[in-house]
């Protein structure tokens, strides 16, 4: 039987040990050993879902696991993120965050079931490109003032789709209702895809979509752009005015999408990724597939991604709330 002395001893000689001594951490686990879920919280074939499977492709090797993109689209990107929200702490799970599921659902819907800073960890600003105002190909209408001139003569009868409700193509045609006082009738899609093709169907008479997604439509001529809504024309569409050029000063947006995973992610992962993110958006490889798109690759890291997200909330309350916009 050990002795009192020896018992005292062994446990002196444990808490010594390297692994548990005082002013010492243990060795993290290696990271990762699995492959990795990355939820896109819109349709196929839309701007999310073409950034998220470009840079999945992209860190798939990278990270030696693979990546697995799942849609799962729904209230403006809510449902997705909702996924996220209650994944707390878990290391195998990302997202892309957009303005639709962080800046403007939030706001725009009640009981929204996740804090859109508290319940995130926000990593990487992704990148950045503006909602088109497009009409059908063979449309008479061939500028902005025209599609308003119609929408001010026949009232309530001009119609323009978006992907979705509380969608940033949703907001933006709203900002055009309001500066120009006009009632432009808002359509809801369940994505881009079948509201593009109601436009090139007649269904509609004019589209709020993102450049990224339509920019194949503009090339074949089957859809016409008329403006775009960020503050400098875009390089895939120099010949194509901004709303401010237009004479619509007000209407300025920018879509924006970023990287975000659970709150509590444990911090030396949330670094990596925003190293890795801000590296593959410098490679040549998805700067090259983000130029044809026409998007701007983000250059904001952790800490300016989620001030960004800080702004926009207060920004798109006060629009909603002006507009007495509603969800339904």
């Amino acid at each position: 039987m050990l002795s009192r002395r020896h018992l005292l001893l062994a446990a002196t000689a444990a808490a010594a040990s390297p692994s548990i001594a005082a002013g010492q951490t243990a060795t993290p686990a290696p990271w990762p050993t699995k492959p990795i879920r990355w939820i896109v919280n819109f349709p196929p074939a839309g701007a999310a879902d073409i950034m998220s499977r470009a840079l999945a492709e992209y860190f798939g090797t990278k990270l030696g696991q693979p990546i697995i993109v799942e849609n799962k689209p729904g209230a403006g990107g809510m449902l997705g993120a909702d996924i996220v929200a209650k994944a707390r702490g878990d290391a195998y799970i990302v997202m892309i965050s957009s303005a639709a599921s962080h800046g403007i659902g939030p706001v725009l819907y009640k009981d929204v079931p996740y804090d859109p800073l508290a319940d995130f960890t926000h990593i990487h600003l992704v990148g950045t490109f503006p909602s088109v105002l497009a009409v059908n190909g063979t449309s008479p209408i061939g500028s902005v003032k025209e599609l308003i001139d119609r929408a001010r003569a026949k009232p309530g009868e001009v119609t323009y789709g978006s992907g979705g409700n509380g969608t940033m193509n949703h907001l933006v045609g709203q900002l055009l209702a309001l500066s120009t006082k006009v009632q432009l009738t808002h359509i809801p899609y369940r994505g881009s895809a079948p509201a593009m093709n109601d436009l090139m169907g007649g269904q509609i008479a004019a589209l709020m979509e993102s450049l990224p997604t339509a920019t194949g439509y503009f090339t074949s001529k089957r859809m016409k752009p008329l403006a775009v809504s960020e503050d400098q024309r875009a390089p895939t569409l120099p010949d194509v005015p901004t709303f401010r050029e237009a004479g619509f000063p007000e209407v300025v947006a920018t879509n924006w999408f970023g990287f975000s995973a659970p709150a509590g992610l444990p911090p030396e992962i949330a670094k990596r990724w925003e190293v890795e993110i801000a590296a593959a958006l410098q490679s040549a490889e998805i700067k090259e597939r983000f130029d044809k798109l026409g998007i701007r690759p983000g250059t904001l890291g952790a800490q300016g991604y989620t001030a960004l997200i800080a702004k926009e909330l207060p920004r798109w309350r006060e629009v909603i709330k002006e507009g007495n916009i509603r969800a339904d």
